[in-house]
């Protein structure tokens, strides 16, 4: 089940690096602004600065949870899981976090924390299974 965890965190990680293109690098496009629900390219302009830095959490979670698999698959497991579980963690948190705020946003926060969480529970079962 550990194997399952780590493909599962790996697909987290991936998901959250597109949602890192999206926020950095292509913030202001037409189809990234309809995904967001942004009215505007001027609104997009007003809130460049802000989706830039928030789209390198995601990055830097993703990173987490990769260097955690990395870790894992090469040995280091204690270290290895600890960031899994960091990263994913994380990444469930932030869904949740993104669901109390905003009820209508269940859509994206089921979107975002749906990996996260399989990955949380898959991990933590392969941990106490081995």
């Amino acid at each position: 089940m550990l194997i399952v965890g780590l493909v599962l965190a790996a697909a987290s990680a991936a998901f959250h690096v597109f949602i890192f293109a999206l926020e950095s690098l292509k913030w202001t496009e037409p189809e990234t602004r309809k995904i967001f629900g942004v009215a505007s390219e001027a609104d997009a302009v007003t809130m460049k600065q802000l989706a830039f830095n928030q789209g390198f959490y995601n990055l830097f979670l993703a990173l987490t949870a990769l260097l955690g698999v990395g870790l894992t698959i090469m040995g280091a497991g204690t270290v290895g899981v600890t960031l899994v579980f960091a990263g994913t963690g994380m990444m469930l948190a932030a869904a949740l976090v993104l669901l109390l705020s905003d009820r209508t946003k269940l859509r994206a926060a089921t979107m975002q924390g749906t990996l996260p969480l399989l990955a949380v529970v898959a991990t933590a079962i392969g941990v106490t299974a081995g």
